[in-house]
């Protein structure tokens, strides 16, 4: 139901803790014992678990309270936070910090309200705002490091974007701006926010048709690459994706499943007079995971067909995931990739690992663990989709970077030694950097991809090649804390590289 990549290659996953008995024990006879917990009192079973990609092995975390339907980010030392949840854990702060016997902690009072399908932001100051959730229309800031975070701030937007019944406005796409406002998308509308002010800069016209993208009626969104970072007019653009058509979340309930829809809205979310540009997928699709691939390609994966986000109300799973060509000529940016054969529904997750691959998880669309006599199966196997450029035909024009992770401040030179078998084409050489994501519920919260300034690509001998780039010229461009650095050839990505700015 969630991951986050960390800094040491790890991956945290987990669910929720009523799901019941997992099939994973504790260690060391440890248990859970919870009188507050709805299902399982004392529970010997682990709901958590860290994996370990370069040696494909896992252990079992401890998380005590419930975890179902929560959000987080990664803050500038690499830990992670997580807040909010269901039951004894909607106003729980969990925090996980990469060693090799780090666990779970926890503050069950770390949040000022309940917060359950909400959605956090890292903050050019390294804090999260926390925006949103069932029945909260309002936001809070973590961590509280003075009297004016020790408050709720109300958002009418969110009240405003709240249907009856099915809400369509939880897990609202939340994106920094370069100009250090949010871009805040729910249902079928965005605003642009200056949280400082707690006032809206400007509302966007609504997305066309006017149809919901937000769970449970669940699309998603990706920040397009930032480029020329050093103009003085820095453009922007989102990226929405599939959902399905108002009343699908009612229809749903009778059995009744409404065809995903099939459209993305793109919008340049700087301009002055922004407007969607509307496009089509190959097919409709609901609960898709949106993933941005080193050179800048926006993988779509994950989800149905027919139905929407809840339990047991999606059917016609999408095993093709798209691939939408950012750079591409409008009409013709999608092609469709090979498919799994693993259904992965409500409760999937993907996110970007440090060798270009993309880890798949999870699907679970019932209340509980089943794996017999139901139309999809609780998933608990993890794969790995591998995008076209890691075919081996691309061996010889893959860049590999010579250096060690990095730690970096805002506007500095940096000159990165990389090589290439191939005969070098000078011109098609990039370097960017991706924040990894805390992904759930089919949106990655502070997916973001920055194309850095690069300059003076040169031969240094035995098939080495130097070039000099720029970091990010402030924290409202990147957000402090872990990026992966990637040398682009041909639109071919290298392994990435750890870069920790600050």
């Amino acid at each position: 139901m969630h991951m986050q990549l960390l800094h040491n290659d790890h991956v945290v996953i987990f669910d929720r803790t009523n799901f019941g008995l997992s099939n994973l024990s504790l260690p060391n006879a440890r248990c859970r014992r919870n009188q507050r917990e709805m299902v399982v009192k004392n529970d010997c079973t682990a709901h958590s678990v860290e994996y370990d990609v370069a040696a494909n092995s896992y252990r079992a975390l401890f998380v005590e309270t419930d975890t179902w339907c929560s959000s987080g980010a990664v803050t500038p030392d690499g830990t992670l936070v997580q807040t909010g949840g269901f039951n004894d854990g909607e106003r729980a702060v969990r925090t996980f910090t990469p060693c090799p016997n780090c666990d779970w902690r926890e503050n069950e009072n770390g949040l000022l309200v309940k917060r359950w399908y909400a959605t956090n932001h890292i903050l050019p100051d390294g804090r999260q705002i926390i925006i949103g959730g069932t029945r909260q229309f309002n936001y809070e800031f973590y961590p509280k490091k003075d009297a004016m975070d020790s408050n709720t701030y109300t958002l009418p937007f969110l009240q405003q974007t709240n249907d009856p019944v099915a809400e369509n406005n939880l897990y609202p796409f939340v994106f920094l701006n370069v100009d250090g406002n949010l871009f805040i998308f729910a249902n079928n509308r965005a605003i642009l926010f200056n949280y400082q002010k707690s006032t809206i800069e400007r509302t966007y016209p609504a997305i066309p048709g006017g149809e919901p993208r937000s769970y449970p009626s669940t699309g998603s969104a990706v920040l397009l690459p930032l480029r020329n970072l050093s103009k003085p007019n820095l453009e922007a653009e989102v990226l929405v994706c599939g959902g399905a058509p108002r009343g699908s979340f009612e229809k749903a309930k009778t059995g009744n499943f409404i065809p995903a829809l099939n459209t993305c809205g793109r919008i340049t979310i700087t301009d002055s007079n922004p407007k969607w540009e509307m496009e089509t997928m190959p097919s409709g699709r609901v609960m898709n995971d949106m993933v941005i691939l080193p050179n800048g390609n926006v993988l779509l994966i994950n989800g149905a067909a027919l139905g929407t986000a809840g339990w047991e109300f999606g059917r016609e799973p999408v095993l093709n995931p798209f691939l939408y060509k950012t750079y591409g000529r409008a009409g013709s940016r999608f092609e469709v990739q090979n498919p799994s054969n693993i259904p992965r529904v409500y409760h999937s997750t993907a996110i970007l690992l440090r060798d270009g691959r993309v880890l798949v998880a999870g699907s679970n669309p019932h209340g509980g663990y089943s794996f017999n006599n139901v139309t999809f199966p609780t998933e608990l196997r993890l794969e790995a989709f591998s995008p076209s450029y890691l075919d081996p035909r691309f061996e010889d024009v893959r860049p590999k970077i010579i250096a060690p992770a990095l730690q970096v401040k805002y506007g500095q030179k940096l000159t990165l030694r990389f090589g290439v078998t191939a005969a070098l084409v000078w011109n098609s050489v990039a370097v960017t950097m991706v924040a990894p994501p805390f992904n759930t519920h089919s949106f990655s919260m502070n997916q973001r991809l920055l194309v850095l300034e690069a300059s003076d690509v040169r031969d240094v001998g035995k098939l080495s090649y130097e070039v000099d780039v720029t970091m990010p010229g402030s924290a409202v461009l990147a957000p402090p804390g872990f990026y992966l650095l990637f040398v682009v050839h041909q639109e071919v990505p290298s392994h990435g590289i750890w870069v920790q700015i600050l």
